[in-house]
């Protein structure tokens, strides 16, 4: 097998090339080739530079994934090893960079004595998005290359920078314009006789530079990164190390960090998370040969919220958007509203106001129902009720052209009445974006019984395209997501008639890394959706809170009081409201512990996801997983719902459901699945 690593010598500079697509990965054979290209340097008198490059489209963008787990990682040499043998070369190495210097990437870079990149490349150490640290040494040498604070933001957060920002920090040596080839062997050339050569782990001045207080500071000023989570803090440790110890010393800390990370829990749900979402894109029962539909032009319904947010999607990503309401009003003021995002996002520096008007420009917001006509793709993202959404099918169907697909954002209605509407069903698919759409990563695909494979291909191709991840469910009430949440919310306000405050339900879920619980999450979508808006008929105590003009967040009051700056506190109102309910239920309050608020609101939705499964409505528990953090917030070092009931043990969640039985009624009922799979000592997940 030929090596992905290949030299030559341009004069007296030998070039490292690494060609192992498609990110150079830095799998064993690469770290090999490595290795052997600097011995090759050091044997020869001829030789008096390196240059490491990249070949294809980046230099290394980390470590190569599929190794993941497998003796191959752990073979030697190990990147630990290989950064040291770069970085102890006699001869001045300079690490040419275009593309991503990512992860194990970027310590390559850094054991390098020079950097040189173009000004699109990225550079960054996103470890902490797998649960981990940079274990190759790169806690410690980036502080020193870097500065701390840069340090601290790239290792906690992973998000990369960009050349031009590295080189203004001192992490990129020089930038290149044109051939980087050409530039990085003459930048080679003008170091070669320099001495002695400028180590990375030797430098001084930049930790020396730190405030002492640096690290609290930081701490204070980015608490949401920290929520939670076990990896940010020990970047932050290992970062710290490097200004408290020598270099040895200090990775002797990285490496000790690395390993506690490593066997730890959070670690494993977020790595299983990162396949999980990379499996999420494959659709079952499709054959790869089916190519998705051209999509050049979009209609959308409505220019609400829902719609407005729809459309920026397929703006920001260059399609044109026909945009069609009933009155100039509405119209005037959604195209108002996605101006406004847009020069937000401007103001923040995600785009240019140049880029803001292309973007607007692509708009063509009409009252002409049939402008519709040339779109191939149309969604339709009105008022959630199945007769206005049939008649609206039932228009398109009129004059959408052939092939056009045919797409509704229903959050629970049923995609295959909604297709029976028109006479092209394998046209019609359902597209759930969640709110704000522009922003919210997750988009529920949803398979009606005779949707066309092309058409699912499109839609998952679409989704691609417009930065989605996008999961594809079945035709059941509320899909994956809403169908889970629905047991949730029964739960939850069934524990407040028997003794529980929505403060302490929400609490539970808080602590759980939830980013807010049942309560918090009604208030603030709006108590009143759904509402029948009939103050003669108050079934429940969320029709009592809306009959009492109690809408939530934007009303300032719901099951919460709220003060002019949205904070919430316990409400006086909203207890007797639940102790009116209590007595007409006969309902004599009982202390409620966290465990069964868990029991009751957590383990109650693995059953339903369970049930998902049975019913095939989910291709598999890991998209359930990835439904579960991009769409609703459950903390990805958890895994997402069915993760964390296979590392909770099945069977703990059977006998924790069958203790709260009792409490909820006949409305509940086991999946069988669940069942099965705890007697059997069985997963839901697994890679």
């Amino acid at each position: 097998m030929t090596s992905p690593i290949s030299t030559h010598r341009h004069g007296h500079v030998l070039v490292i090339s690494s060609n192992n697509p498609p990110v150079n990965a830095l799998g064993h054979a690469v770290r090999e080739g490595l290795v052997k290209g600097i011995e090759e340097a050091d044997a020869s008198d001829e030789i008096k530079a390196v240059v490491i490059i990249g070949e294809g489209a980046t230099f290394f963008a980390g470590a190569d994934i599929s190794e993941f787990g497998t003796p191959k990682a752990f073979a030697q040499p190990m990147l630990p090893q290989v950064v040291d043998i770069i970085e102890n070369c006699s001869k001045p190495v300079v690490a040419a960079i275009h593309g991503t210097a990512l992860g194990g990437g970027l310590e390559v870079a850094l054991a390098c004595h020079y950097r040189a990149a173009v000004a699109s490349a990225k550079l960054g150490v996103p470890e902490v998005k797998l649960g981990l640290l940079p274990g190759a040494g790169g806690t410690q040498r980036l502080p020193r290359v870097a500065g701390v604070e840069t340090a601290l933001q790239m290792t906690t957060s992973g998000n990369p920078i960009g050349a031009q920002q590295a080189f203004e920090i001192g992490l990129i040596d020089r930038m290149i314009e044109g051939d980087l080839l050409q530039h990085a062997v003459a930048y080679a050339t003008e170091v070669s006789d320099i001495r002695p050569l400028p180590k990375s782990s030797e430098r001084q001045n930049k930790i020396e530079e730190a405030s002492p207080s640096v690290f609290d500071d930081f701490v204070a000023a980015n608490p949401r990164v920290f929520k939670g989570f076990e990896a940010p803090r020990k970047n932050l440790e290992a970062v710290r190390a490097a200004t408290q110890h020598p270099y040895a010393d200090g990775v002797a800390v990285e490496r000790q960090l690395f390993m506690e990370l490593m066997s730890g829990t959070q670690a494993k749900a977020q790595q299983y998370f990162f396949f999980a979402e990379r499996k999420a894109a494959k659709i079952e029962g499709v054959d790869e040969s089916v190519k998705p539909r051209e999509i050049k032009k979009v209609g959308v319904i409505g220019a609400g919220t829902m719609g407005g947010g729809i459309s920026m999607n397929f703006l920001s990503a260059g399609i044109p958007v026909t945009i069609v309401e009933t009155n100039q009003e509405a119209l005037d003021r959604g195209s108002g509203v996605m101006l406004k995002n847009y020069q937000a996002s401007a103001k923040k520096g995600r785009f240019t106001e140049e880029q803001v008007g292309q973007m607007m420009g692509l708009l063509n917001p009409t009252l002409d129902f049939d402008a519709l006509a040339d779109c191939d793709l149309i969604i339709e993202a009105v008022f959630e009720q199945m007769e206005i959404k049939k008649e609206i099918f039932g228009r398109l169907d009129k004059i959408a052209k052939p092939g056009a697909i045919l797409a509704s954002n229903t959050s629970y209605l049923n995609v295959d009445e909604i297709a029976a509407a028109t006479s092209r069903p394998q046209d019609v698919v359902g597209l759930h974006f969640f709110s704000p759409a522009n922003v919210m990563k997750l988009l529920e695909v949803v398979r009606g019984a005779k949707t066309a494979d092309d058409v699912l291909v499109t839609a998952m191709a679409l989704a691609k395209k417009i930065k989605k991840v996008a999961v594809v469910a079945g035709v059941c009430y509320g899909f994956i997501g809403n169908r889970m949440l629905i047991p949730r919310q029964t739960e939850a306000t069934k524990l407040l008639l028997e003794g529980a405050t929505p403060a302490q339900i929400d609490k539970v879920h808080v602590d759980f890394g939830m980013p807010m619980g049942p309560f918090q999450m009604a208030d603030l979508a709006g108590v009143d959706i759904g509402w029948h808006r009939d103050v003669n008929r108050i079934e429940n105590i969320r029709d009592a809170l809306c009959s009492a003009d109690r809408w939530g967040q934007k009303k300032g009051a719901g099951f919460y009081d709220y003060d002019d700056k949205r904070r919430p506190s316990p409400s006086p109102k909203v207890q007797e409201i639940i102790e009116e309910f209590r007595g007409r239920a006969g309902v004599t309050p009982r202390e409620i512990s966290d465990e069964e608020i868990v029991q009751r609101t957590l383990y109650t939705m693995v059953n339903e996801g369970a049930k998902i499964l049975e019913e095939g409505m989910a291709q598999r528990a890991s998209d359930i997983d990835v439904v579960w953090v991009y769409g609703y917030g459950w903390p990805v070092y958890r895994g997402g719902p069915m993760h964390w009931a296979d590392a909770e043990g099945l069977q703990k969640i059977v006998d924790g459901l069958k203790a709260a039985a009792p409490h909820m009624g006949e409305d509940f009922s086991f999946s069988q699945l669940l069942l099965d799979k705890a007697e059997k000592g069985e997963k839901f997940t697994g890679r």
